[in-house]
């Protein structure tokens, strides 16, 4: 049977049918505004992103660039230099050369991860270290630091995660590097290498690094090689051979380096000038900063 209804309920349903449509139309523009809000959000950060990562490129490059231009300076000084002994300018030799194979391998646009650039960061820093305490020994200028400049301790806490025993004998190093005293050098260079030493045997002792690596390359003692004790701590960090060799160029350099410091013992901190010997335990200090950063 034909159903009929009036035309009140007609215009009620059809009334009911636009409400609706309306509806629908008011949630769809509101997921549509929705949608592209979260787009406009999403562009935002990522533009935001694009761009905090655009200004670190450029702030690490141009770190990198300083760096670079320091040490092509410190190295036309030193050729300029002909009083550094025989076995330390090897020594420098030999570490820039691992600096320019590390440069060789990165430079070539390989993917790295934040801490494998803060590590390469800390490479160029080194070789540019190295440079400018060695032409600082030979240059012989006049005294520019002042004493409270030495008290800077900026490792302490570094090294007291490894061992309270480093920790004091940094201190004391630092301690012993005074104008006044006349075995400054000495002094200072025989507890840097006893912190060198120990700082490597703690973290990579024999047992480890053999088992490790049970075809590591040995001493005539027996023991793991200084080589094969850095690769050990830099294993974790994936870095080329490169990285390594560099470590322990550096680290040689450093050792070198106390040599000839030990040679001097003349005059009030020996026969090198305070500033001299400032510079020096920049270098040391950079130095134990970067085994820091590669065994962490």
């Amino acid at each position: 049977m034909t159903r009929h209804i009036s035309t009140s309920q007609l215009k009620s349903k059809l009334r009911q049918a636009e409400r609706k449509t309306q509806q629908a139309i008011n949630q769809y523009n509101s997921a549509v505004r929705k949608y592209n809000t979260e787009v406009k959000k999403v562009n935002r950060e990522l533009n935001q992103a694009i761009s905090n990562y655009n200004s670190a490129v450029r702030k690490y490059n141009s770190k990198v660039q300083h760096n670079r231009q320091v040490i092509n300076r410190e190295l036309l000084k030193l050729k300029a230099t002909s009083t550094t002994r025989v076995q330390y300018s090897s020594s420098v030799t030999a570490m820039h050369n691992s600096y320019d194979r590390v440069v060789d391998y990165y430079d070539e646009g390989v993917e790295i991860t934040p801490e494998q650039e803060h590590i390469l960061d800390l490479v160029e820093q080194e070789q540019a270290n190295s440079l400018i305490a060695t032409n600082r020994l030979f240059e012989n200028q006049q005294d520019q630091y002042s004493e409270d400049e030495i008290e800077d301790i900026a490792i302490s806490d570094k090294l007291s995660l490894v061992s309270e025993d480093l920790m004091n004998r940094w201190k004391g190093a630092v301690y012993a590097l005074n104008p006044q005293n006349p075995d400054a050098a000495r002094h200072f260079c025989t507890s840097a290498r006893e912190i060198f030493t120990e700082f490597i045997e703690l973290k990579a002792p024999d047992n480890a690094v053999f088992q490790f690596n049970p075809n590591a390359s040995k001493t005539d003692r027996g023991n793991a090689t200084r080589r094969e004790k850095i690769k050990y701590m830099m294993h974790g960090k994936r870095l080329d051979d490169s990285v390594t060799d560099f470590a322990d160029a550096d680290i040689t350099n450093i050792l070198e380096l106390f040599h000839v410091l030990s040679d001097g013992t003349h005059g009030a901190a020996g026969r090198y000038q305070y500033s001299a010997l400032v510079q020096v335990k920049r270098r040391v200090e950079q130095g134990i900063n970067f085994l820091c950063a590669i065994s962490a």
